[in-house]
């Protein structure tokens, strides 16, 4: 089923569902058409479809009560937090409600001696990280923008410390979520493992909203390392620093973070940023521990690297340097999209096997410039992933259809190489159709499971399948 065949809500049974809405949330509903453009989707290149209105909750009883209503006149509910995801998550394919979750932000408890905390959806990673700093402790996961922690969880997000700390699956404990019939769950305790079940909380993560909606998280915390230092080298070739990479995890260098630039991506960060890196293949790292142990971490990668035909390794455990390095890693989407004037943006991603790396990256630097695209590369390199920004003049429909066949080709490569069309972005609309190629059935046991805790389509249709 395509956007186009989604059955939308009659037309009284919507009237009546935002009516009894209205009467209930008062200020906090919403129809104002700017407003329900900004929950639809406006990040990249899939056309926007605003929800018809916008209800912003504060306690996972009115969360149930919506969804309840909805339910009750077959209105489609869709998840809301920031707005950062890039696969079209929070469209409203069939209109319907959008539910916000900006006035649920609590940090409701932590247990610092469990190294747990218990958090509301619509905070985000760095308003959680700063109420921890004073504790001693912080939350991994990094995806780049400052997105909520609810939909990091929806989408299953990674990041730029997936390769030490794992990704949003790694580091949940429990959830409690709305099912599409209003009842509330809870998938677990604060229990570090248990046996009790079938695990509905790695059934919800990466659920992208379409299983339940998630109203409150219990996320595994860490200490902040007593020390960090940061590195960057250079490379001759992509090859060469992938070959680095690979060593690094084979000899079980516990690095932090560990990103590459592509020469051209390296260009525009320089453009952006005023920094004056050299303009050839480049990584980035992190690494985390005692004093004693950093230096040894960046010591060890120095060799690797150097046996890789490395140049310029520098490292630092000035905090100061490793903000403005780290910072400008950060701001590569607007690095890109200040580039050139007048230009609009197709962001992708995919994974491979480490092993497979190179080939992956060379080969799609090789396409893009056989279909005279311009795809700047960076990537979590430490898993495999990386991701792409095809810049497209606005306006060129030429362009565009060249940016997208080498999307579809992209996935198709990625996939031809036992890897996965998405490594972290999610499904969403973008990426439906390659979800048979890569999985071959399991699809079909995804929607079974899909129509059986929500057999009317209500949660976020049109995403995944």
């Amino acid at each position: 089923m395509n956007d186009q065949t989604l059955p939308r809500p009659a037309a009284d049974q919507l009237e009546a569902a935002l009516g009894v809405l209205r009467q209930r949330f008062g200020e906090r509903f919403t129809t104002n058409p700017g407003v329900r453009e900004q929950h639809g989707h406006t990040t990249t290149h899939i056309p926007n479809q605003p929800p018809d209105a916008v209800v912003f909750p504060r306690s996972t009883e009115e969360v149930a009560e919506i969804v309840r209503t909805a339910a009750q006149y077959k209105v489609p509910i869709v998840p809301f937090g920031v707005g950062t995801s890039l696969e079209g998550h929070v469209n409203a394919a069939a209109g319907g409600v959008s539910i916000d979750f900006a006035q649920m932000n609590a940090v409701k408890s932590v247990h610092p001696e469990d190294l747990d905390v218990v958090v509301e959806p619509g905070i985000t990673r760095t308003q959680l990280n700063t109420h921890l700093r004073d504790q001693g402790l912080f939350f991994p996961i990094d995806p780049g923008a400052d997105a909520t922690l609810g939909g990091m969880a929806a989408t299953r997000a990674s990041g730029t410390n997936a390769v030490r700390y794992g990704t949003m699956k790694d580091n949940i404990l429990a959830l409690e979520a709305v099912m599409a019939d209003g009842r509330i769950i809870r998938t677990g305790t604060r229990a570090r493992k248990s046996s009790a079940g079938y695990d509905l909380t790695r059934l919800l993560v990466g659920s992208e909203g379409t299983l339940g909606v998630i109203t409150e998280l219990t996320l595994r915390l860490h200490g902040i390392p007593e020390a960090m230092a940061s590195a960057r080298c250079t490379f001759p070739t992509v090859s060469a620093a992938c070959d680095a990479v690979i060593a690094t995890i084979q000899f079980g260098i516990p690095v932090a973070r560990i990103e590459l630039l592509d020469a051209l991506q390296v260009k525009m960060v320089n453009k952006y940023s005023g920094l004056t890196l050299p303009e050839q293949p480049l990584l980035l790292l992190e690494f985390h521990g005692s004093e004693d142990s950093v230096a040894e971490q960046a010591k060890s990668f120095g060799e690797i690297a150097d046996d890789a035909g490395a140049q310029d390794f520098e490292w630092t455990g000035r905090a100061e340097d490793r903000t403005k390095l780290w910072q400008a890693r950060h701001d590569t989407y607007w690095a890109n999209m200040q580039y050139m004037p007048n230009m609009a943006s197709l962001v992708t991603d995919v994974c491979v096997p480490i092993s497979r790396l190179a080939d992956a990256v060379n080969a799609a630097q090789d396409k893009a410039r056989e279909l005279d695209v311009l795809a700047p590369v960076i990537g979590h390199v430490g898993d495999g992933n990386f991701h792409l920004t095809i810049l497209i003049p606005k306006g060129d429909e030429a362009a565009f259809e060249r940016a997208k066949s080498f999307v579809g080709w992209l996935n198709e490569m990625a996939i031809s190489m036992e890897g996965t069309c998405t490594g972290e972005h999610g499904i969403g609309q973008g990426k439906r159709k390659y979800l048979p190629q890569e999985l071959g059935d399991a699809p079909e046991v995804m929607r079974a499971i899909k129509m059986a805790l929500d057999p009317d389509n209500l949660l976020n249709p049109g995403k995944i399948f």
